[in-house]
């Protein structure tokens, strides 16, 4: 009875306190970001790709839109590329302004200066016992790698304060970085001092052809950095999406008016009317879920009461002893009401426990089982 009790008074509680809890999280992540241009599609996966880490990897654009947006001197232009793991964790490829844009802070060491560089987000550095100094692999998309490329042994450089935002589950590269991970760049032997003719199969002047016995490099070390290189134009490179921070109001209304022509193959969209969409939607759920939770309350209630009613009758006997006592028939149905009473104050002070509790941790359950 006392947890029958407890639950169905703790949970409607606790659900009206995660849900506020989430609507201010998802809220304030959404309002700290303006803009945001990606490829046209699902605006949602957009949003929940780019802020919150959270969506599959989606359809890409190229580093052009990002310089694109720079030119247009209407904006700022954060690039960011969403798209690999490292042991479970999002590794984000972006730039150096992406950090002082979300006030993010170092705990130890710094920031990512070199190729191959990662700074890790205080949960990861948490959870997988890391710092600065020490080594993380990339994970690989699928076991059956075709494309040949292979899991890169990153230099954790340094580790951010804890700052309770999706930032602090990731892990944030150069976007060369990104691209050497994907298998645009890549470091491997001087071919003009392989000797080898079953590696070196053709030289002709500046021009040579290897086999695939030619040694790359999956770790990026200060030996082998400068056989690291890129072939094609860099602002083909995909992205998944950009930050845009315009200068001011009027500049961001005609940055978002340049996204409205026909041919046009990317989207821009303001993430807090994303968001509001979606809570509105959570709200809907919420209605259905507290209709439930009222009808269950109510067999619940209902059932208490049978077990009551069922209990008494068991106890007849006893009450009849009681009363052969001297016990009056007022006294008798004081002591029942106060055991009762007794059972309702400790299911009553179990829940108002269990909700302080979640609401002190309120963030840590939204960031581990809902955001």
């Amino acid at each position: 009875m006392v947890t029958a009790i407890t639950i169905i008074t703790f949970l409607p509680i606790a659900m009206q306190k995660l849900v506020t809890e989430s609507d201010r999280q998802l809220t304030a992540r959404a309002l700290s970001t303006p803009l945001l241009v990606g490829a046209k599609g699902s605006s949602l996966d957009l949003v929940m790709n780019t802020i919150y880490f959270q969506s599959e990897p989606m359809e890409t654009i190229t580093m052009a839109e990002s310089f694109r947006i720079d030119a247009s001197n209407l904006a700022d232009a954060i690039p960011v590329y969403a798209r690999f793991k490292a042991r479970g964790h999002p590794i984000i490829g972006t730039a150096l302004e992406y950090f002082e844009f979300r006030n993010l802070s170092l705990q130890e060491g710094r920031l990512f200066a070199i190729l191959g560089d990662c700074v890790v987000g205080a949960k990861v550095a948490e959870g997988l016992d890391l710092k600065p100094g020490d080594s993380l692999l990339s994970s690989p998309e699928s076991l059956f790698d075709l494309a040949g490329i292979y899991p890169l042994k990153m230099n954790v450089a340094g580790v951010l304060n804890i700052s309770h935002t999706p930032d602090d589950e990731a892990v944030f590269v150069d976007l060369k970085t990104a691209w050497v991970i994907e298998g645009l760049g890549h470091g491997h032997q001087d071919l003009a001092k392989v000797e080898d003719p079953q590696i070196l199969l053709n030289q002709d002047k500046n021009t040579y052809t290897a086999s695939a016995k030619l040694l790359h490099y999956t770790e990026i070390t200060r030996e082998n950095i400068n056989s690291f290189h890129f072939h094609g134009d860099q602002s083909n490179f995909p992205i998944t999406a950009v930050i845009a921070v315009p200068h001011d109001q009027k500049s961001g209304a005609l940055l978002r008016g340049r996204y409205l022509a026909k041919n046009e193959t990317s989207q821009i969209v303001r993430p807090i009317d994303v968001i509001e969409e979606l809570i509105e939607t959570i709200f809907e759920i919420k209605h259905v879920l507290d209709a439930v939770l009222i009808a269950v309350s109510i067999a619940t209630v209902l059932s208490l009461v049978l077990v009551i009613m069922l209990s008494l009758r068991l106890r007849h006997r006893e009450m009849e002893t009681m009363f052969k006592l001297g016990c009056s028939r007022w006294k008798i149905t004081g002591l029942l009401s106060s055991e009762i009473s007794i059972i309702l104050l400790v299911s009553f002070g179990l829940a108002s426990v269990i909700s302080i509790l979640t609401s002190i941790f309120a963030n840590e359950i939204l960031f581990t089982f809902i955001i």
